[in-house]
């Protein structure tokens, strides 16, 4: 039972779990490329603290302690953020989700955020600080801030840039596979038109044959009065809304087996309607008849097929005046008086399969709790109230409720829809990460080398030169990044496979879509610090030189 109230939710929970473990990587490869750049920076003071008797470890303490004191002001700044955000989730999640309504930020939560500022701040500032404090005095001392830099820093800070990029793949990557299949699944062919139609849900209360006759003759006189409307084009009445499943069991044709009902029969799903809803929702009459006001519960019992049966049980033959039987009702064979198009009644994800429609008035059981369904010319919800009174008229005891068919199509879709927008928003922050340590990598390389560049353009290097050598070196990480990325998003989209729809997990046009978003954020970023290369003055490093 758990696992069926919440099996796809842990699913999507695990998943945005990933999701956000990737980009607080992400934020802390940055924090650490910030930290290393400024303990760089810091190479002189360091050595003077060094001369003046201070040791290593408490050079290493001083930085982890201040880069303890960002983490944690951080931690604070995004506790707060997240109190708001919960709210905002909470409003844009499926409504089916256990427990929503529980979700908040508590005392397990603060531990939880406290204990990964700290944890963050240790990793990812340990190794800004013990570089820092391997400090040479004699060279430090004699030179400035900006000729102190060693090569080490310099491959460090490119290698958490490569890394940003390549958890940027994935994520990207994950979220375009998303977006792509959400897209198909938005534009499947459902088997009927959805636009404009009212949805309304009541239950008439029963309990024998007699009152549940009445039921049905309560759908029975409301269809045709509502029918009648102003702006209403067709009226009808159905178990469920297409989309929903109430009910389905084995079927045989033309006569029972003998002895106990094999459990091996094939399965249907079992779906009662009103005279006139086919044409309401839009499903295509095949062949034969729909149900008429002669289908009643003392006439021959009647039934309609679906496409997917007629191919899988009458192949090459014509299944209109056969006989059926169900397992709703086994004891009764059904004529068959027509055929009608397949309608996807396990969601858009989920292809359709045979379905057996019976007239609503032949089976009173059922027929006590319907939807009546309205297709109208304009807004369907311009119609609630005047319908309402129309059932209040009919009967003051029936409850109602009100929706449109579309509406109760996009709950249907509000998980997929709801990761999708997750995982977009979590790569959004990524490629910005991305993006933001590119640039900053770039910027410090290009301050630290304004020297070396402004002798390049003084012995005869064009400014056009000077940029393409900054780009080049930019786009040389984003490079190594992307291919370390799409290696490893190849082997993680892997686990999307079960929530994936008509897109394969190695579509080869998202990656393709991935390599040129980001290869265009890194050329973006690594443009601006090579526009200011090409600024360089030559005089001033020649006079510094």
């Amino acid at each position: 039972m758990r696992d069926e109230i919440v099996g796809d939710v842990r699913t999507t929970l695990y998943l945005l779990l990933g999701a956000v473990s990737l980009v607080l990587l992400i934020a802390c490869a940055n924090m650490a490329n910030l930290l290393l750049a400024r303990a760089t920076s810091r190479t002189r003071e360091m050595a003077i603290r060094a001369a003046v008797g201070a040791s290593r470890g408490r050079i290493v303490r001083q930085l982890i302690t201040e880069s303890m004191v960002l983490a944690v002001a951080s931690g604070i700044a995004g506790l707060l953020l997240a109190i708001w955000g919960s709210s905002a989730l909470v409003a844009i999640a499926p409504k089916d989700v256990p427990r929503l309504a529980e979700t908040s930020i508590d005392g397990r939560v603060l531990a939880f955020t406290f204990g990964v500022s700290v944890l963050a701040s240790l990793l990812f500032g340990l190794a800004p600080a013990i570089h820092a404090s391997k400090v040479d005095l004699n060279h430090s001392l004699k030179q400035g801030a900006a000729r102190s830099v060693g090569g080490g820093a310099g491959r460090i800070r490119a290698a958490l840039v490569v890394a940003e990029i390549a958890l940027s793949v994935i994520l990207l990557a994950g979220a375009g596979l998303l977006m792509k299949s959400f897209v198909a699944m938005h534009n499947v062919e459902l088997g009927f038109r959805p636009e404009n139609v009212l949805v309304m849900g009541a239950s008439v209360p029963a309990s024998d044959l007699e009152s549940r006759l009445r039921g049905a003759r309560f759908y029975r006189d409301l269809v045709a009065e509502v029918a009648a409307l102003p702006g209403v084009s067709a009226a009808g009445a159905t178990w469920n809304p297409p989309g929903h499943v109430g009910s389905w069991g084995g079927y045989w044709i033309d006569h029972l087996p003998t002895g106990e009902l094999s459990v091996t029969a094939p399965q249907a799903v079992f779906s009662f309607m009103a005279p006139g809803t086919f044409a309401t929702l839009g499903i295509p009459l095949k062949r034969g008849r729909d149900f008429n006001d002669s289908d009643i519960y003392d006439a021959p019992f009647t039934a309609v097929i679906n496409e997917s049966l007629a191919g899988t049980s009458f192949a090459g033959q014509d299944p209109i005046g056969r006989s059926i039987f169900c397992g709703f009702d086994s004891k009764k064979g059904m004529r068959i008086v027509g055929v009608v198009g397949d309608v996807r009644q396990y969601g858009p994800a989920r292809p359709p399969g045979p379905e057996i429609i019976m007239p609503y008035q032949q089976h009173p059981g059922p027929a006590t709790s319907m939807s009546v369904v309205v297709r109208t010319a304009a807004n369907p919800t311009g119609l609630f109230e005047t319908v309402r009174r129309k059932a209040q008229a009919a009967s003051p005891d029936v409850p109602v409720k009100f929706t449109t068919l579309e509406t109760v199509l996009s709950e249907d879709v509000a998980a997929p829809r709801f990761r999708t927008l997750l995982l977009g928003i979590f790569a959004g922050l990524a490629v910005c990460l991305a993006m933001a340590g590119v640039y900053g990598v770039m910027a410090y390389a290009v301050g630290q080398r304004a020297n070396e560049i402004g002798l390049r353009m003084a012995l005869g290097a064009s400014p056009g030169k000077v940029m393409r050598l900054v780009l080049g070196q930019g786009l040389a990480l984003a490079a190594i990044g992307l291919a370390i990325g799409l290696a490893g998003a190849m082997a993680a989209t892997r686990l999307l496979t079960k929530m994936l729809f008509e897109v394969k997990p190695g579509d080869p046009m998202t990656y393709a879509s991935v390599v040129i978003l980001l290869g265009l954020v890194a050329l973006a970023a690594s443009y601006i610090p090579a526009r200011r290369a090409t600024q360089v003055d030559p005089l001033a490093a020649l006079r510094q030189e």
